[in-house]
């Protein structure tokens, strides 16, 4: 019951405030759901619209989720904080929360010889030490365009424009190309990077169903119907979390309801796969209203936030200003360095070790956890666990946590205020090595095994 006499102020605000302040003192636990509203009304001797806005108002600060035909529940602490700082391996926790490519010496050796062979080099500290475009220069994009070739990625320099990052492309295309309430279609499960860029550039978001074949054509086009939106969102060939790949015959489909209703549609392809499991580009399928991201985050490392953004030509110049109203420009010494990178044999020595790595890795997973809905890519760094009956996502989390695993509940990928799912990702590119990720599986297994734990509830 919230003590809301204590508070100056509208009701509504007393009520937001005390919910969050049980919750700093541990009174309301992560997973509890709060009175139905009308209870709580009559309780108070308040107006049930005066809950319903002081409910609202702890959802907006981010304490509480609602959760249609269900009710509204204290969220997870890692949702609300899931783009804070990085948590190393401390005290025996495997961090498997992260979509992280798996360590390797590599990375540092390669970092620390592209430092030191670029110190002398005049041209480059030119360029890190003066003002260069918003696109990049064109050295740059060049070489970033030979590199993506090699990766199977056919994209021309002059419709490459440079970012810091793949999360700088998605916000840079979602505050450029659209204005404040605008609608975003994403699957309803997805990125949470793509989530807060939408919130931050103050556009409505919508969820899309989704199968194993990926996005729901048929749900798509019954939203058109009702509301296009402006822009897609998707990561078709490997859905973060769930790991669902869409289909040759639904990115055709994809492309007719986007060209029908004029829709930019923004290609996440930051999570890397080879080529022969990836789908057709949409960037192919249709060039002229996709714009593609990607990044060295996934392939080298995540520290040196480069990446490139693929648009139509006729949108260059305006995601350029964008990007000089936000930075003015990408700094040149980073993107030196990333250049130095990939032309090194050791870029392509690490991505063959890594995709070799991971495919072991989702091997492991698939033995592991045998006898459980698992979605998984043959070389995806993530695993999505469906969970049995009766166990439910936030309690399983906590029991790991304290078990010294760390997962991801459903909660920070739902869009909108569709219920989650009780699933957890398992992010198998981030354990130190195969020995963590088989000890950190064994522990998932055994925790499923266990009694669910008793539930709080107000």
């Amino acid at each position: 019951m919230p003590h809301i006499d204590s508070h100056s102020g509208p009701r509504y605000r007393a009520i937001a405030l005390a919910i969050g302040e049980a919750i700093q003192r541990g009174e309301l636990v992560p997973g509890t759901r709060l009175p139905p509203q009308r209870h709580l009304a009559d309780a108070l001797g308040v107006t049930v619209g005066t809950v319903t806005r002081g409910y609202a108002e702890a959802e907006h600060r981010g304490w509480v989720t609602a959760r249609v035909g269900s009710g509204t529940y204290v969220k997870p602490l890692q949702a609300r904080h899931v783009f804070d700082t990085l948590h190393e391996r401390e005290n025996g926790l495997t961090d498997l929360s992260l979509s992280l490519p798996p360590p390797h010496p590599l990375r540092a050796q390669a970092l620390s010889t592209a430092l030191q062979a670029l110190s002398s080099e005049p041209d480059v500290l030119k360029r890190g030490i003066t003002y260069s475009g918003a696109q990049g220069s064109e050295h740059h994009r060049q070489l970033l365009a030979r590199w993506l070739g090699r990766l199977g990625m056919a994209l021309a320099a002059d419709e490459l424009l440079v970012t810091q990052g793949g999360q700088h492309a998605i916000s840079l295309v979602l505050s450029t190309l659209l204005r404040p309430g605008e609608l975003v279609a994403a699957d309803a499960l997805t990125y949470p990077g793509a989530i807060s860029a939408a919130q931050q550039a103050h556009l409505k978001m919508v969820g899309i169903p989704f199968d194993q074949e990926g996005m729901s054509m048929a749900a798509l086009e019954a939203q058109c119907a009702r509301q296009p939106p402006r822009l897609i969102y998707l990561t078709p060939d490997q859905n973060n979390p769930t790991g669902t790949c869409l289909s040759e015959e639904r990115r055709t489909q994809l492309v007719a309801l986007a060209r029908r209703y004029d829709i930019w549609l923004l290609e996440d392809g930051v999570q890397y796969l080879p080529v022969e499991q990836r789908g057709t580009p949409l960037y192919q399928l249709a060039p002229e209203r996709t714009l593609f991201v990607f990044s060295t985050a996934k392939v080298l490392a995540g520290g040196l936030r480069i990446g490139v953004l693929r648009a139509p030509p006729a949108l260059l110049e305006r995601l350029a200003a964008g990007v000089r109203a936000q930075s003015w420009m990408v700094p040149p010494l980073m993107v030196d360095i990333v250049c130095h990178w990939i032309a090194q044999p050791a870029a392509s020595e690490l991505l063959a070790w890594q995709t070799g790595e991971l495919t072991a890795r989702q091997t492991l997973a698939e033995q592991l956890l045998a006898g459980y809905a698992l979605g998984r890519r043959p070389s995806g760094s993530n695993v999505w666990l469906a969970l049995p009956e009766g166990v439910r996502a936030l309690e399983l989390c906590t029991r790991l946590q304290q078990e010294g695993v760390k997962v991801e509940s459903a909660e920070p990928f739902c869009v909108g205020s569709a219920p989650a799912p009780q699933a957890i990702r398992i992010c198998i590119g981030a354990a130190p090595d195969q020995t963590a990720l088989v000890s950190a599986l064994n522990t998932v297994r055994a925790s499923l095994a266990q009694p669910p734990l008793a539930t709080t509830t107000v």
